[in-house]
């Protein structure tokens, strides 16, 4: 019985790691999009479009957080205290928070 549930744990640890790995990646790949579209535009000498590199940014930020809130949800899953909870709940009030700020941005920039 205990080894099953030390696997269990390996895995949620693997599940957890993944979604920490996949936000990050998200988030880098959104700034080296951002970059390279801001050293496209010196290089042509063209100012560049703020809105649409904003636009794209900001739904890899919002992608990402959402990667960050499920990866803090199963992160509880493996120490299911009280103050985990309480901390899982201001983090992920936080990031749904940030998350739809960012949103309406994108849907007041769309526009």
């Amino acid at each position: 019985m205990f080894e099953d549930i030390s696997n269990w744990v390996i895995v949620v640890s693997w599940i957890v790691t993944f979604f920490e790995v996949v936000g990050a990646v998200i988030i880098f790949y959104g700034s080296a999009c951002v970059v390279v579209e801001l050293v496209k535009s010196v290089l042509r000498r063209h100012p560049p479009n703020y809105t649409a590199i904003r636009l794209d940014y900001t739904s890899k930020i919002v992608l990402a957080l959402e990667f960050f809130v499920a990866n803090d949800l199963v992160r509880t899953i493996l120490s299911p205290n009280l103050d985990q909870a309480v901390i899982l709940a201001f983090i992920v009030g936080i990031r749904v928070i940030i998350g739809y700020s960012l949103s309406r941005e994108l849907e007041d920039l769309d526009k």
